[in-house]
C-alpha cells in the first residue's frame, strides 16, 4: 500500500458470494464494525454502487482505493478479472487455509463469515500475509487449458461411479460380471443360484445403465484420443512442458497433463 493511500484510506470488502445474493461486508480497519449490503448475485452494478456508499459512509473520498476478497470455489474466476480491470485490489482465497479457533464452537452463517473475511483482509493488507493462502488467478487462456483433461478426470469419474451401479444391481440377485463391451451378451446368460435368468425388470434397469456406461467409455475415449492428437500435433509451449514430463520414469500422459 502506498503512502498515498495510507493518507487517503482505504475501503475493504469481504464478499460472500452465493447462488442468489452475495453479501458484502464493508470496512476501513480491522476494529471497525463491519457495514453488511446484500446485493444480487453477478450484480457488478449494484456492486459499484454498494462501494461508492461504503466510501460515503466511511467518509472516505470517491477515489479512495478499494480491496476486496472472496473464497476459491463455485463462481472461479470471473470475478476476480472483473473487479481487477475496474482497479480494484481482489485476492481469491483458499477456504481451507482460513484460520479457525478450534476451542471456540464454529459459528458458520454469511453474516459471520464475511465479517471473518473482512478481519483477515484487513490484516493481510496492513502485513500479516500468513493468515490465509491466496490462490494464483491464472489467465483466462490457460484456465481454458485445463478443461480438456479436468473433463477426462470427471467423466472418468462418472464412469466408474456407473459402472458400480451395475455391479450393485447384479448383487442384489448373487450375481457378477465384468462391466465392459460385451456386457450385453454377458447378462443374457447370467443365470442366479437357483438357474433363473435375471429378472426382466431388473434387465431393463440394467440395459438403460450400460447405455450411459458406453456413452460416457465413449466421451473418455474421445478425450484421451484428443489429448494424445495435441500431444502429437500441437506445437504449443505449455505442451511441450508435457511431453518433457512424459520423459521422467513412471510419469504418464495423464499425470504429466495436470502438473
Amino acid at each position: 500500500m502506498t503512502a498515498a493511500n495510507k493518507t487517503m484510506g482505504t475501503l475493504y470488502v469481504a464478499l460472500e458470494l452465493g447462488q442468489d445474493k452475495w453479501l458484502l461486508a464493508c470496512a476501513t480497519q480491522a476494529a471497525e464494525k463491519p457495514r453488511f449490503r446484500p446485493v444480487p448475485a453477478r450484480d457488478l452494478d449494484r456492486l459499484a454502487e454498494e462501494i461508492a456508499k461504503a466510501k460515503a459512509r466511511f467518509g472516505l473520498p470517491d477515489g479512495a482505493p478499494v480491496c476486496t476478497c472472496y473464497e476459491a470455489g463455485r463462481d472461479g474466476f470471473w470475478l476476480h478479472r472483473a473487479l481487477t480491470a475496474r482497479g480494484i485490489g481482489n485476492v481469491v482465497v483458499d477456504s481451507s487455509s482460513i484460520e479457525v479457533d478450534r476451542r471456540r464452537k464454529r459459528i458458520k452463517t454469511d453474516p459471520v463469515d464475511a465479517a471473518k473475511l473482512l478481519n483477515l483482509l484487513c490484516r493481510y493488507h496492513s502485513g500479516e500475509r500468513k493468515v490465509w493462502r491466496v490462490v494464483q488467478v491464472p489467465s483466462v487462456a490457460d484456465e481454458d487449458r485445463r478443461q480438456l483433461h479436468r473433463s477426462l478426470k470427471d467423466l472418468q469419474r462418472q464412469q466408474t461411479e456407473c459402472s458400480n451401479r451395475l455391479k450393485g444391481l447384479l448383487a442384489s440377485q448373487g450375481v457378477t460380471a465384468a462391466v465392459d463391451a460385451e456386457f450385453r451378451t454377458t447378462l443374457a446368460g447370467l443365470r442366479d443360484w437357483s438357474g433363473q435368468p435375471v429378472p426382466a425388470g431388473l434387465q431393463q434397469r440394467l440395459l438403460q445403465e450400460f447405455a450411459v456406461w458406453e456413452a460416457l467409455h465413449r466421451q473418455v475415449r474421445d478425450a484421451a484420443n484428443e489429448q494424445e492428437r495435441r500431444l502429437r500435433e500441437d506445437k504449443a509451449p505449455y505442451l511441450e512442458q508435457v511431453r518433457r514430463l512424459m520423459g521422467l520414469k513412471a510419469v504418464g500422459v495423464r499425470s504429466a497433463w495436470i502438473w
